[in-house]
């Protein structure tokens, strides 16, 4: 009894109905024949509700709900749910669905509402974008039922206790391995690099278009044939490219929900994966005060899943980085000459001084790559027009540190590290170009 009690629910309109009633036997006291109309839409009233109680009530199993999502989600991406409904009443019904979202999102007002036919089904689909890897957790599925009348509504509590993986962004490590596959990067931003060193291996012989490089014509193909014919080739293979992630605190700063270290994570997912299929050897190396996590340069099969394994229990540590530790795991685990795609963050010269005699140690065993950020958020400062002398300094300022920016990759530069300075929105696509761009030139 108790249970059923718990489930049921006066609706918005019940109230406004029974108010109105009050209304009118207020006005009965004055004028008598509103009282009895006042008693009247009380009975009315009263066996409406009754009704709906009997239909709503009158099923044990009236309405089932499922939830439908994909197994894991991808971090920092769109991820479609499904909320599907199943009436099990003989007539059309009323539904207000509130899902119980994950705590990480921090919302409770996702709620649907609109009819579902007698015997049918019905799909409410939302989406949702997490923004931090981990074990997301979803409460209920909470369907609030009532007949058209919509006097009373009955509560089902269904679904119960579902959790949701989030894993690194696999869906835009899908999306860079699509194009990769079908030579269509261009259509994400990377930019076509062409070949200036002969730093590779011949592959075949074919005809000659528009655009080839005329010092790669085959003669005694040409003759041959009588037409043109090239000499094709292919990227040297069986390169080793680290993913390098700095875990320190420099990397805890969010833009656009994620973390520095949650877009370097997704990054270095895509670039592995891409260096795979270029027939590279991709590796892993985390560290912060010390080193965490060293995935050996491989290219079988079960090493993306290591990656994305290693990956995914990856947090940052609010301690400052350790470089000589970096420098010292590197000496010690990767002995052929390697790209070491650098993910890290300085915010002032300085930073990046107290760290640059173990980066030029690095950069004479292999190639260095340091990736670091721009803070987008300043871009807001560098376009208002300062209107008083506090915003002057305030823009002054911001000049300052975007410039310092600069001077710390060209530093970088001058001491034979070339580095990647971009936005963190398009950190996949400059570290993409950074690579194809070292294939192509045959500098590894």
């Amino acid at each position: 009894m108790f249970r059923v009690l718990g489930s049921v629910f006066l609706t918005r309109r019940a109230f406004i109905l029974a108010w109105g009633i009050v209304v009118l036997f207020v006005i009965g006291w004055v004028w008598i024949p509103m009282y009895v109309v006042a008693k009247l839409a009380l009975l009315f009233l009263v066996l409406a509700v009754l009704a709906e109680f009997y239909l709503l009530f009158g099923r044990r199993s009236g309405m089932k709900a499922a939830r439908r999502t994909m197994e894991r989600w991808s971090n920092g991406d769109v991820n479609p749910v499904t909320l599907q409904l199943e009436s099990g009443y003989g007539t059309d019904m009323h539904v207000r669905v509130l899902d119980e979202l994950p705590v990480q999102f921090q919302k409770r007002d996702l709620v649907f509402s609109g009819a579902i036919n007698a015997w049918s089904k019905r799909d409410f689909d939302y989406q949702v974008r997490p923004v931090a890897r981990g074990v997301y957790r979803y409460g209920a599925v909470n369907v609030f039922v009532s007949s058209p009348m919509q006097l009373v509504e009955r509560r089902f509590t269904l679904d119960n206790a579902k959790e949701v993986a989030v894993y690194p962004s696999y869906l835009q490590l899908r999306k860079y391995e699509l194009l990769a596959i079908s030579n269509k990067l261009t259509l994400a931003g990377v930019k076509k690099i062409r070949r200036i060193a002969q730093q590779s291996e011949f592959e075949r012989i074919k005809e000659y278009v528009p655009g080839d490089d005329r010092r790669t014509v085959n003669w005694k193909a040409t003759a041959r044939r009588g037409r043109l014919m090239v000499n094709q080739f292919q990227d040297e293979r069986a390169q080793q490219v680290f993913s390098v992630i700095d875990t320190g605190r420099v990397m805890k700063m969010p833009f656009e929900g994620l973390s520095l270290l949650d877009h370097a994570i997704n990054a270095s997912l895509v670039i592995s994966s891409i260096a795979m299929r270029k027939e590279d050897r991709a590796g892993l190396i985390t560290f912060s005060n010390t080193v965490h996590d060293v995935l050996p340069a491989n290219r079988q099969r079960g090493q993306m899943q290591k990656i994305m394994h290693v990956l995914y229990g990856q947090e940052t540590a609010h301690r400052e980085t350790d470089m000589e530790a970096l420098y010292g795991s590197v000496r010690r685990t990767v002995h052929q000459r390697s790209l070491l795609l650098l993910f890290t963050n300085y915010e002032s010269l300085g930073a990046m001084e107290r760290q640059l005699p173990y980066l030029e140690r690095l950069g004479r065993q292999h190639l260095v790559v340091p990736i670091f950020f721009l803070n987008t958020e300043l871009d807001a400062e560098l376009k208002a027009l300062p209107l008083d002398t506090e915003q002057v300094y305030v823009r002054t300022i911001t000049e300052k540190m975007v410039h310092e920016k600069r001077l710390i990759a060209r530093e970088l530069e001058r001491h034979g590290l070339p580095s990647i300075l971009c936005r963190p929105q398009d950190l996949t696509v400059s570290v993409i170009n950074r690579y194809l761009e070292i294939k192509a030139r045959g500098i590894l």
